[in-house]
């Protein structure tokens, strides 16, 4: 296009950490490598994705598949399917699944019946499908 007026870029303002789902706002330190910006913290980066995390959310899936179509289910259900001993040390990396669950528009969650931000949810949280239309 002539006249010396170059495209500018916009970068998406947010993302979602691919470890703990919370979402992740852009920073000017990362203008140059945003595109590839996936962990929210040095933490996550470390810890990365285990097995685990993988279990967690099928069995989020698995057990809300079970389910009446607009029923939930509680975080601790998907621990207790995993590790039926050690669920309670579950708990935030089933919260963290269902993060990620909600980042990719597979699910909901709720508290008190109404859709809540995951990132910002404190306290006791349902899990239900996304529901269209």
């Amino acid at each position: 296009m002539g006249g010396g007026v170059e495209d500018v870029v916009v970068e998406p303002k947010t993302k979602t950490c691919a470890r703990c789902g919370r979402t992740m706002e852009w920073r000017k330190a990362w203008a140059r490598n945003w595109d590839s910006v996936r962990y929210c913290s040095d933490s996550c980066r470390r810890r990365k994705l285990t097995p685990t995390d993988e279990a967690l959310e099928a069995a989020i899936l698995n057990l809300i598949d079970t389910r009446a179509a607009n029923a939930t289910i509680c975080p601790s259900e998907a621990a207790r399917a995993v590790d039926p001993d050690g669920w309670r040390a579950l708990m935030e990396p089933a919260r963290q699944a269902a993060r990620r669950l909600v980042a990719r528009d597979e699910v909901e969650i709720t508290q008190g019946g109404h859709v809540v931000d995951p990132s910002t949810a404190k306290g006791p949280i349902r899990i239900r499908r996304v529901r269209r239309g």
